[in-house]
């Protein structure tokens, strides 16, 4: 059996799930300090978008997007030497796509949930904005930061459409686990598909698992 697809798979969601966490907390941030803007809900719209989409259709978008005959393709092409489409950074792109809403949802309703009370005191106190947000969101949100993230990780292991229309199913290069199960399936292969999806279940239990023992370990405290 051929293990390049377990390893890109790991390395596109450990990839992806830190440009996701990042991007995630910070424009949570953003929308939640603007959540009185009129604005805010159109954006918040738009990056929540991915959720509902079919994973095919947001594939062929980021493919309208960044193929390499289309004006950001053809920036990065030119400028960094670097092709997007149909390669390992496509399955990178995809997968923070489709896992982004996860990540940003989940971190948006945590800092909802914390008390204003708080950033009332933190304001009075003279703290700046930035402070308030390292120091008292970001900490008593923990909890709905961390399953965000775990579900994000687990969303972009498992990312296929996407990953199909803009990154292709190239062995040994953008072949997925979901990827490899489809091909392999397609090829006849049922024994080799029933080995990555033996590998596909262990991993998704082993993250529902932590996500259960962590949401566990709070309503403990």
């Amino acid at each position: 059996m051929d293990y390049s697809p377990v390893l890109i798979s790991i390395k596109t969601a450990s990839i992806s799930i830190v440009i996701t966490f990042l991007l995630g907390i910070f424009l949570a941030g953003i929308l939640f300090s603007y959540a009185d803007s009129k604005i805010s809900l159109i954006i918040d719209s738009i990056l929540t978008l991915p959720i509902v989409l079919p994973p095919t259709v947001a594939g062929f978008l980021l493919l309208i997007i960044f193929g390499v005959n289309r004006p950001l393709g053809r920036f990065f092409l030119e400028f960094f030497g670097v092709r997007v489409v149909f390669n390992w950074s496509a399955t990178v792109l995809a997968a923070v796509v489709i896992s982004f809403p996860l990540m940003y949802r989940s971190a948006i309703g945590a800092f909802k949930q914390v008390d204003p009370n708080l950033i009332y005191a933190a304001r009075t106190l003279g703290m700046s904005e930035g402070k308030i947000f390292w120091k008292v969101l970001i900490p008593n949100a923990k909890p709905g930061i961390i399953s965000g993230t775990i579900l994000a990780f687990a969303r972009g292991l498992g990312e296929f459409g996407a990953t199909m229309m803009i990154a292709g199913n190239i062995a040994g290069k953008t072949r997925t686990l979901p990827v490899a199960v489809y091909s392999a399936t397609a090829g006849g292969d049922m024994e080799t598909a029933n080995k990555y999806v033996l590998i596909l279940l262990g991993i998704s239990f082993v993250v529902v698992l932590v996500m259960n023992y962590l949401s566990f370990k709070q309503e403990k405290r």
